[in-house]
């Protein structure tokens, strides 16, 4: 018997510390399935998926799957049923799950050379960053609104500030002049 996924709710994007979560039905043959199936929630690492938490049907076949990630960062992550001897294992691919911290940022314009090679045009998505390596992609979420760049340039050299956002940047985020932004670098 084939079976499937309906996915009522889920909550990908997290600050360290807060719990992400999943509600749905596993279905089978396209209607509620039985209890006491075992559903996981799956990140991909590398090429192979790595299970972080399971949880168990409840009657209707539905399912209430609860992580608390311990890092920052971004990974992709599925549903899965690995399948009875009766039922035919089945996944679902969710997104990305994202683990932010909040940071200081501002935002920089203008054009000129970049410290990662290359120049900065008013197109240029990335940011400016101290520390971490040229090329570390970043995710960051500001107002509802999240985008996924790398760390082109050196800076900001505010005391408080962790990074620069380009102009492109800052117009795709919604974001101010100054503030907190969700990152996961």
């Amino acid at each position: 018997m084939h079976t499937g996924f309906q996915v009522r709710r889920f909550r990908l994007n997290v600050l360290r510390g807060e719990r992400t979560s999943v509600t749905g039905k596993l279905l089978e043959n396209r209607h509620a399935g039985a209890p006491g199936r075992i559903v996981s929630l799956q990140a991909l690492v590398g090429r192979r998926w790595r299970t972080l938490t399971r949880a168990h049907t409840r009657a209707g076949g539905r399912f209430r799957l609860s992580y608390s990630p311990s890092r920052l960062g971004s990974e992709v992550v599925r549903l899965r049923f690995a399948g009875a001897s009766d039922l035919l294992a089945s996944h679902r691919r969710l997104g990305r799950l994202n683990v932010y911290r909040l940071a200081e940022a501002s935002w920089y314009g203008g054009g000129g050379s970049l410290a990662c090679g290359g120049w900065l045009s008013s197109s240029t998505m990335g940011v400016a960053n101290k520390t971490l390596p040229c090329g570390t992609l970043v995710t960051l979420r500001y107002g509802g609104r999240s985008v996924r760049v790398p760390v082109i340039d050196r800076g900001p050299y505010v005391e408080g500030r962790e990074f620069d956002l380009t102009e492109a940047t800052k117009q795709a985020l919604g974001f101010g002049g100054t503030g907190e932004v969700w990152s996961t670098g």
